[in-house]
């Protein structure tokens, strides 16, 4: 298996999207799916100030310049947003096809009117970046590169295609074309500089939020089990007492009927029932995950041999140490016993074991005030390329569109997102040279982990 892939090989990944199947799309389908009220809101924003321009180069500096042509221009952006208005209700997400095309509306109606004023010449040409960005942060890579080379496309046309400079007629200095296509340059560059860095920043977002919506599916999870196992254990307690006097009851009745009664077949049924009840009850009761008071307070090496317990018998040793500090007790501290730190050791023992070559182990230390757990593998270690990107959603080499199985890149990211939401934090290495392997470790102050009420 690829060493650029061992943080995605997380197995628990498969699980998050059996759980929420729907609730975790991928990150280019949370673009494009922007309130329509936004748009238009935007675009009364940009006909109130296109309004306010024009009638002020107009009627404030007094240029001669075509009034009619320019508000009929701006009139059709407005009587769309009055049609958008009546038409949809204003909450309406829009599919990304629909924003594509009222932001490509928003460029021909902007670009019409730079047209109409100048053209390369209207120092409000850049405003041209203003609905590729709002592309870039909203829509997919393709459709946002659609509307940028629309713009461009535009600009171009413009030194053919558009009218003088209102100041040409007033006694103003002609522009060298020279300056026109300098004002063309400065436009392709903002726009390939704003496409790239807005459509960066909003899929980096987007898959922030998508890899933090799979930890919190994880979570839920986790607490799902937990409640489980309290409820199991108060179920066994609650329904002891009334089996115990079931099977005394039968037991006595067994003994009293007398020889050849036919019931006597029938109540011994009842009084085996009844045992076997008791021994189910009492299975549950003695099986490690049932969460009641006893282990919610557990010791530190009892922790990590619970997580590391699924990974045994895969044909890799998993080896379980638990190693006190110096000046610690030699003793492990007991602690609470956490869903969100039983998940992430799990997982990183799983990963740990699918790339070892024969070897695990979990080691627990402790000293007075801080818990070391640190997971060891004989693999190939971390990939160079990895292993300064561990802990960010998404850096596997794998391609995201595969959203049934476990390689998302998420699994590393998750583990981690656990691990800091129990107050610690977690590093990352290969092992020293002529050794190989990769190590992960988790550190915690001991405060973090103390079960509450526990000195």
């Amino acid at each position: 298996m690829d060493e650029a892939g061992r943080d995605s090989r997380l197995g628990f990944e498969d699980a998050i999207f059996t759980l929420a199947p729907e609730g975790l799309g991928s990150a280019q389908s949370a673009l494009g799916r922007t309130r329509l009220r936004t748009f238009i809101t935007l675009r009364w924003l940009a006909v109130a100030g296109q309004t306010a321009a024009v009638l002020l180069v107009s009627f404030g500096l007094g240029f001669d310049m075509p009034l009619a042509l320019c508000l009929a221009i701006i009139a059709a952006s407005a009587w769309l947003n009055v049609f958008l208005s009546f038409a949809f209700p204003s909450q309406r997400l829009t599919r990304g096809w629909e924003a594509m095309l009222q932001l490509g509306f928003d460029t021909v109606q902007l670009a019409a009117l730079i047209a109409a004023t100048g053209g390369l010449s209207n120092p409000f040409l850049l405003l041209m970046l203003a609905p590729v960005t709002v592309a870039a942060l909203s829509l997919s890579r393709l459709r946002a590169s659609l509307i940028a080379v629309l713009a461009l496309g535009l600009a171009a046309l413009m030194p053919v295609l558009s009218l003088p400079l209102p100041w040409d007629r007033a006694g103003g200095t002609h522009l060298p074309i020279l300056f026109q296509w300098g004002q063309f340059a400065a436009l392709a560059v903002g726009v390939v500089f704003f496409t790239l860095s807005a459509a960066r920043v909003s899929q980096d977002e987007a898959r922030l939020v998508r890899a933090l919506d799979a930890a919190s599916v994880v979570m839920a999870r986790e607490q799902k089990l937990s409640a489980l196992g309290a409820m199991s254990a108060m179920t066994t307690h609650e329904l002891g007492t009334p089996l115990a006097t079931i099977h005394l009851v039968a037991n006595e009745l067994v003994r009293d009927l007398p020889p050849g009664d036919p019931h006597a077949e029938d109540i011994g049924l009842i009084a085996e029932q009844a045992e076997r009840c008791r021994g189910i009850l009492s299975a549950i009761r003695e099986a490690r995950d049932a969460t009641d008071i006893v282990h919610a307070r557990m010791p530190l090496d009892a922790l990590v041999e619970e997580a590391a317990a699924p990974m045994k018998g895969l044909g890799v040793a998993v080896i379980v140490r638990a190693v006190p500090g110096e000046g610690a007790e030699d003793r492990p501290p007991v602690i609470g016993r956490s869903p969100e730190i039983l998940h992430a050791l799990g997982a990183f023992i799983e990963n740990a074991v699918s790339f070892a070559a024969s070897r695990v182990e979990a080691t627990a230390s402790w000293t007075a005030d801080q818990v070391v757990i640190t997971i060891t593998d004989d693999g190939p270690g971390f990939s160079s390329e990895v292993l300064p990107k561990l802990g960010e959603p998404y850096i596997s080499d794998r391609s995201e569109a595969r959203l049934g199985g476990g390689d998302m890149g998420l699994g590393f990211f998750i583990a981690k997102t656990l691990i800091e939401r129990t107050g610690g934090r977690i590093a990352s290495r290969n092992r020293t040279p002529p050794r190989t392997g990769a190590v992960v470790q988790a550190v915690w102050p001991l405060a973090a982990l103390l079960p509450r009420g526990l000195d």
